[in-house]
């Protein structure tokens, strides 16, 4: 079983208009993405910048160009109002005064696409569940008050797009995907609120996997999405990454591709290449391959990956031990 993980970075500035552009078929991005999608070759992906609409219409039909019978996807807390004043600009209605950045209501989400069956009924959507309600939030502050105030930190959610826990019926047994989208650490202020809020998301699965938030799986399962927090280069509180990538009940292979485990192309000197995308297996898991789908100049895929996304797929291949800990 080939599990992938994506940050196509799909995400338009208008709603609609990502749904206009896959009816169209001529989006040179879209193409490329799909392009990754197919070599890829993945079972299971999960996909993050693309954009929600109430009626899945968007995510039904990249699915069906993409050769996936099955998707999943729920309104994300990107660009989901608040009425409050969330940054401490002093004003109301800007893209961060939503539950997570967004110029619009669903700018931005996740999705999943599979070959397999999705238990619809058995996921578990943690999106709601307020940031300061975790055990040991790490809140932000000016001058020990509340930032932007009490109100706003009551009204807000941890996850910035979603943490969600969805089984999947593949053909060797049953596994829980769990995928999010975390908020980048950077573009705030002295208080930190981005740096503390992305620390506090990636902890959140180390809380599922102890029992303090939610149900913890009780069969293998595999975290995938963007954690937005390299475990050595650039910004961010690192704790938490390496934390996650420590825990004795997952394998980190650490996966590799041209410029080695860098998963991102970003602006060079700062903050450059880093390792911001994860596909982490639990122990139930045997790894048998792994690879960061970021192909070299000659390569005949070179010039999709280049134009697809700035984030580049990763990929882990498993099969499944039946002794926990083994692999």
């Amino acid at each position: 079983m080939r599990v992938a993980t994506f940050n196509t970075e799909l995400q338009r500035k208008g709603p609609g208009l990502l749904l206009r552009d896959i009816a169209r078929g001529e989006d040179p991005q879209l193409a490329a993405v799909l392009r990754i999608i197919r070599d890829a070759d993945a079972d299971v992906l999960a996909l993050q910048g693309i954009d929600y609409d109430l009626t899945q219409e968007a995510v039904a039909r990249l699915a069906e160009a993409a050769g996936y019978p099955e998707y999943f996807s729920l309104r994300p807390n990107t660009g989901l109002p608040t009425g409050l004043d969330m940054d401490g600009d002093g004003r109301l209605g800007g893209p961060r005064d939503a539950q997570g950045y967004g110029r619009f209501s669903g700018q931005g989400g996740m999705a999943i696409l599979s070959r397999w069956p999705i238990d619809r009924d058995g996921v578990q959507d943690l999106s709601a569940i307020l940031w300061r309600d975790i055990p040991d939030a790490t809140l932000p502050e000016v001058n020990g008050a509340p930032f932007p105030s009490d109100a706003a930190l009551a009204a807000q959610r941890l996850s910035t797009t979603g943490h969600w826990i969805v089984p999947i019926d593949a053909p060797g047994g049953r596994f829980d995907l769990m995928t999010f989208h975390a908020s980048p650490p950077v573009f705030d202020g002295p208080e930190d609120r981005n740096g503390k809020r992305n620390h506090d998301e990636i902890r959140l699965w180390a809380q599922v996997l102890d029992g303090q938030v939610g149900v913890a799986p009780t069969g293998p399962f595999v975290i995938a999405g963007d954690a937005n927090l390299d475990p050595v280069d650039g910004a961010g509180r690192k704790s938490a990454i390496r934390d996650l990538l420590a825990l004795d009940m997952i394998w980190d292979v650490s996966p590799r591709g041209h410029e080695g485990t860098d998963t991102v192309d970003w602006d060079d000197p700062v903050p450059g290449n880093l390792r911001v995308d994860y596909v982490l297996p639990s122990r139930h898991w045997t790894v048998t391959g792994s690879g960061v789908l970021w192909p070299g100049p000659e390569d005949p895929l070179a010039d999709a990956a280049a134009t697809a996304s700035r984030h580049k797929l990763v990929w882990v291949d498993l099969t499944l031990d039946q002794s926990p800990g083994g692999g």
